[in-house]
């Protein structure tokens, strides 16, 4: 059995309506300045929050700047912005990309440590801010996990910023928040979540203490996502998958993801495709490559969706691929890269850029070398 080193946050708190308890806990922190970053169309639902703060005498400063996936030089703007204002407590109540912000400002103000200096795995050495996260889509998982993700503009790529310092403190999971969530973000947040468990599943440094959270995860979500997708008001599916993506975010810290996530960085980076999205394209065409390295627990993973045992493990995992494709395709999202404008001259460069991500791809149940991303990338084309 493989050593295991997990880093859950301080108090966790899954309930619906729990949106209402988070001004007594910041009030319960004694501090006197926080900094809330979210995102607009949440304002209107926060005010009770900043009243209330407000009420308590705190200075509550808030920042709506984050709408897509951030880069290096909109952090660092952030940070200079906002380390002059030096909050006691960072609060993040948003998607994975407003999440990491704050998880990031929440360790980065006052750190002498720049930006660069924490890129990679174990470097960020501490945080001196409070940290606060309730995420508002069931997918990223980025509430519970020690990661936080950013484009480098200097080479178009993105890079990854791993520590236990950007576990939370505490983290608020409402499912009700995720009720107005459109379908179409529903679907790429939930199958994100999916690849999370999935990939953790299969993952050569498997645990069974995370297999646990894994196979649960994938088994909610397989099992619920179709609904929330369907009908947003559905609150039992909402929170099925709500608590689907919080497991797949513990999955993230100890045993992380794989050739899916590696393979999907440069839809993101280069076309701009909403994360979920990149992962879902990809998804069957890595599964598909990987079954021969690791027929069981792809068969295991055919299980938890919802199929029944074939005769071979071979067979029933292979029900599990169409599973994905059925997932797609009820959900109303694009299946190939061609249509979402991906042009197929770019699938060299794609894969060249892919290997890069050795971090991921050193997770994956067989060696992807560059000759395979090519045909992976051909094959979801």
């Amino acid at each position: 059995m493989l050593p295991l080193s997990i880093h859950f946050p301080g108090k966790l708190v899954f309930d619906r309506g729990c949106l209402q308890r988070i001004p007594d806990e910041i009030i319960s922190f004694g501090a006197t300045s926080i900094l809330v970053v979210t995102i607009d169309p949440l304002l209107n639902e926060l005010k009770s929050l900043f009243n209330a703060l407000e009420s308590s005498g705190m200075t509550v400063e808030v920042n709506t700047s984050i709408v897509q996936e951030p880069s290096f030089a909109e952090f660092n703007e952030l940070l200079e912005k906002y380390s002059g204002f030096n909050p006691d407590v960072v609060v993040g109540i948003g998607g994975g990309s407003v999440l990491d912000i704050a998880k990031l400002l929440a360790a980065q103000i006052g750190n002498p440590q720049t930006l660069r200096d924490i890129v990679g795995i174990g470097l960020l050495k501490s945080r001196g801010k409070k940290l606060i996260c309730m995420p508002t889509t069931s997918g990223t998982g980025s509430e519970v996990s020690p990661n936080a993700i950013l484009v480098d503009e200097t080479d178009n790529q993105k890079k990854g910023i791993i520590s236990p310092f950007l576990v939370p403190d505490v983290v608020y999971v409402d499912p009700l928040l995720t009720l107005t969530v459109p379908p179409g973000i529903t679907a790429t947040t939930g199958l994100d979540a999916l690849t999370h468990c999935l990939e953790a599943y299969t993952n050569n440094f498997a645990h069974p203490f995370i297999d646990l959270y894994a196979y649960e995860g994938m088994r909610l979500i397989g099992g619920n996502l179709v609904k929330a997708v369907k009908d947003g008001s559905d609150e039992e599916a909402r929170t099925g998958v709500a608590m689907g993506s919080l497991l797949g975010g513990f999955c993230l810290g100890p045993v992380n993801t794989a050739g899916v996530h590696a393979l999907s960085y440069p839809l993101g980076s280069t076309f701009h495709l909403a994360h979920g999205l990149s992962n879902a394209l990809l998804l069957p065409y890595v599964m598909e490559f990987n079954l021969l390295a690791s027929p069981k627990k792809y068969a295991e993973v055919a299980i938890a969706l919802g199929c029944s045992p074939d005769e071979t493990p071979e067979k029933t995992a292979r029900k599990g691929i169409e599973k994905i494709h059925d997932f797609i395709r009820e959900c109303g999202m694009p299946a190939r890269l061609s249509e979402v404008g991906v042009p197929r001259e770019a699938i060299q460069a794609m894969a060249v850029d892919a290997l890069k991500i050795q971090r991921l791809l050193r997770n994956n149940p067989r060696v992807i070398t560059e000759a395979d991303a090519i045909m992976i990338y051909e094959s979801a084309f």
